[in-house]
């Protein structure tokens, strides 16, 4: 058995999400595991460095899980031809800089979405990428979700029949700050700073639509910022400059309507902080992040309206539990070692900075939308 080391430079992993799902339960689970088995016996092992600006973050992060290796010095790391591969997971303001800089040093790529603040940057990052030569994939970590996972095996069994729509509710209450901390960082509020629910979950909602049920054809979208004041980190107060809530419906191919609910200002009362609601000819479904629930043609209820009685059904009984039938892993990892695949023996990655240019596309056109309150089509992207 050979074990193949791979360089990893791991930019902005000192927040939460970089900290959480990237460092520790994805480069660090693999690591524990024993690495990437690959075909033949052979293991890739990845070796991350933590990079960032602040160098006290970055030792007490190291230190605090084994990390031998950390550096506020980029250009340092990219010049070392040991790490092949940047990741990053910076504020959006700052990836595509950083990006760009990585492709010039020769180094694969794989980052957070959006991949820039606007689909040119986007597209300028896929192009550069594919001049260079370069192996490149962006997270699109809800695909791998167990639920999603799921209502992907229905959907490919033919359960649903004619898929007629989708309802997404998606979203939970972020607390103000000034007498309970708040749950994201500040900049998510301030636009000047890449923030904005439709800036952070339009290039979510793309990449599900596009690989569950069908290419978005049009959107029309109505946002807003339901809570105009916030404090931040050090409890001062803030102006939001950023909308917090959008309210969104895409036409897909086929004819596929979906309703896209996405808010930090609602306080939650389904099975999940996702929901994804799906109504076929045959059959529905709903699914959350780990559970997914079924309704067969044959067992449908067929309540009458009659508001002048107590309701007779409980309708909640009457959906069957989608098994898991399979052992699940976090998403963001599940991801990670088909990326470490891909730049080790060449498996495909679908999932590159074209694909994450069309989330920043979708976000686009929903802003656009929004401030010219009317439907947008949404046109075929190529490099």
């Amino acid at each position: 058995m050979a074990v193949r080391n791979i360089g990893i430079i791991m930019n902005g992993v000192t927040g939460r999400m970089g900290t959480n799902q990237h460092l520790i339960r994805s480069i660090l689970a693999i690591r524990n595991q024993g690495g990437v088995a690959l075909p033949g016996g052979d293991v890739i092992m990845p070796d991350p460095i933590l990079v960032g600006r602040q160098e006290n973050k970055l030792q007490s992060l190291a230190a605090s899980h084994g990390v031998e290796r950390y550096s506020t010095d980029l250009d340092a790391c990219l010049a070392d031809p040991y790490n092949e591969i940047y990741f990053d997971s910076q504020t959006t303001v700052r990836r595509a800089e950083s990006i760009k800089q990585a492709i010039a040093a020769g180094k694969h790529i794989y980052c957070e979405k959006p991949t820039a603040v606007d689909l040119e940057g986007s597209l300028e990052l896929a192009r550069i990428a594919r001049k260079a030569g370069v192996k490149n994939g962006v997270v699109q970590d809800k695909l791998f979700l167990p639920g999603l996972l799921k209502l992907k095996r229905l959907i490919d069994s033919g359960y649903f029949g004619r898929i007629l729509s989708v309802r997404m509710e998606f979203g939970y209450w972020v607390f103000e700050g000034d007498w309970q901390p708040g749950q994201r960082p500040s900049w998510n509020y301030r636009k000047e700073d890449g923030g904005g629910i439709i800036v952070d979950m339009f290039a979510h909602w793309r990449y599900v639509l596009d690989n569950l049920f069908g290419e978005v054809k049009s959107v029309s979208c109505l946002a807003a910022t339901h809570i105009p004041k916030r404090f931040d980190e050090q409890g001062a107060p803030y102006e939001c400059t950023a909308d917090d809530a959008a309210y969104a419906t895409f036409e897909l191919e086929g004819g596929i309507i979906v309703q896209a609910n996405s808010s930090w200002a609602v306080r939650v009362d389904r099975d999940d902080l996702l929901t994804v609601t799906v109504d076929g000819t045959e059959g529905s479904a709903v699914a959350g992040l780990r559970d997914c629930k079924a309704q067969h043609r044959v067992n449908t209820p067929k309540p009458v309206w009659n508001p002048d009685i107590p309701n007779p059904f409980k309708f909640r009984d009457q959906w069957v539990q989608v098994p898991d039938n399979t052992t699940f892993d976090n998403a963001f990892k599940v991801q990670w070692e088909m990326f470490l695949k891909h730049i080790a023996i060449d498996t495909p990655f679908p999932w590159d900075l074209l694909e994450g240019a069309k989330g920043t596309q979708l976000a686009d056109l929903g802003l656009q939308s929004w401030s010219e309150r009317r439907w947008i089509d949404v046109p075929q992207l190529s490099l």
